[in-house]
């Protein structure tokens, strides 16, 4: 996760590289004889097969970020690709960045947004350790929130204790 503290935002990544598919070079590239002839090896297709299913995975990972984030959304998804030996480009890691500045003076409104960063962090079926850090990061901006919250009520109150138990 990267954190640019003059624009507050986040990036989400992709799901962690797990396979072999993930960290592929252009060492892959096919043959002159298969630029030509258009076949590729049967190591090759399977390649390719891993290089779609990597390409689908960081996809739908990256998009379920988007639709959960929202208009906390402040760019669409980026990726990374490789090329595999079909000539073609494959996602193969990507993230999204998304804007997790308190909303300043409303402690109320932070909570909500909090909440917010949290199940776009938390969206996808997988979420990375990057996702994960986001969203610890999402509760503890929410439970800032919620004691700001709690001040204001007390001062509110003249600072008599609020009896918050169930």
């Amino acid at each position: 996760m990267q954190v640019t503290a003059a624009s507050n935002t986040y990036q989400l990544y992709g799901p962690q590289s797990r396979s072999p598919a993930a960290s592929v070079s252009n060492r892959f590239q096919p043959s002159a004889s298969a630029e030509t002839s258009g076949e590729l090896s049967q190591e090759q297709r399977q390649l390719v097969e891993k290089l779609k299913a990597r390409d689908r995975e960081v996809r739908a990972h990256e998009q379920a970020h988007l639709s959960a984030a929202g208009d906390l959304a402040v760019s669409g998804a980026n990726y990374d690709y490789v090329t595999g030996p079909d000539g073609q480009r494959y996602a193969s890691g990507g993230d999204v960045s998304i804007d997790v500045s308190a909303v300043a003076g409303d402690p109320q409104a932070t909570l909500l947004k909090a909440d917010s960063i949290r199940r776009a962090a938390l969206a996808p079926a997988n979420p990375s350790a990057q996702d994960q850090s986001v969203a610890a990061r999402a509760t503890a901006m929410a439970n800032k929130a919620r004691a700001e919250l709690l001040s204001l009520q007390r001062s509110a109150n003249g600072g008599t204790t609020i009896d918050l138990s169930a």
